[in-house]
């Protein structure tokens, strides 16, 4: 068994994408910037909303900037409307691989605060002991850093560790550390997209993660 796995949040461990989609469409609106398709806006999640903006719209940094604070303050209650669920299993998988002395933590390209009070509120935080958020890193996903600043942190190497993720951008982000990958099939990604990027396995089910590593 692996010593740690660093685990994507969104689409992997909850289902935010109604949430998301939601979002992105009234801070669409409320910037006066046309609409986007559910698919194209889906095509930027796991990127960080400074980046998520202008691959929608041509825009400069402050104007990405001013996006990403709207954004946010929307979120806020439009989850507080629709909330967010986690998916089937994986509580139950992570209190597993816990207890088997497994290392869980999670590198995502939400804020911090944000993937915190999630982990919080699905009272993951007994298990989850490390979260690299978005501005914990200078490189997001897909490239390597947050995974090689989560390695780095305990002290392990690529070897020991495995990426699990539901979009391309997560499995190349493990496969830029010289991890192990897993993609799942149920969040934002497509088996295609998952396979294309190079994942070691994959699977449609939480709970098959814990027999993969």
């Amino acid at each position: 068994m692996k010593k740690i796995v660093i685990l994507d949040f969104d689409g992997t461990i909850a289902d935010t994408r109604p949430v998301i989609l939601n979002t992105f469409h009234r801070t669409l609106d409320a910037m006066n910037l046309p609409q986007h398709s559910d698919e194209e806006i889906a095509a930027t999640i796991g990127l960080p909303l400074m980046k998520a903006f202008p691959t929608l719209e041509a825009m400069d940094e402050e104007m990405a900037a001013v996006c990403t604070a709207t954004y946010r303050r929307i979120f806020e209650d439009v989850n507080a409307e629709i909330g967010v669920p986690m998916f089937p299993n994986v509580a139950d998988t992570l209190r597993r691989l816990h207890h088997k002395g497994c290392i869980l933590t999670i590198a995502t390209s939400r804020g911090y605060k944000s993937a915190a009070d999630f982990i919080k509120g699905f009272k993951l935080n007994d298990f989850v002991t490390f979260i690299i958020a978005a501005e914990d890193v200078k490189h997001a996903k897909p490239d390597a850093e947050p995974v090689t600043k989560t390695l780095k942190h305990y002290g392990l190497k690529p070897e020991d560790a495995v990426v699990v993720g539901d979009t391309h951008f997560d499995i190349l982000m493990g496969r830029n550390a010289g991890c192990m990958t897993i993609g799942v099939t149920y969040g934002n990604g497509t088996r295609e997209s998952l396979v294309e990027a190079g994942a070691d396995v994959v699977v449609n089910d939480f709970a098959e993660i814990e027999n993969c590593i």
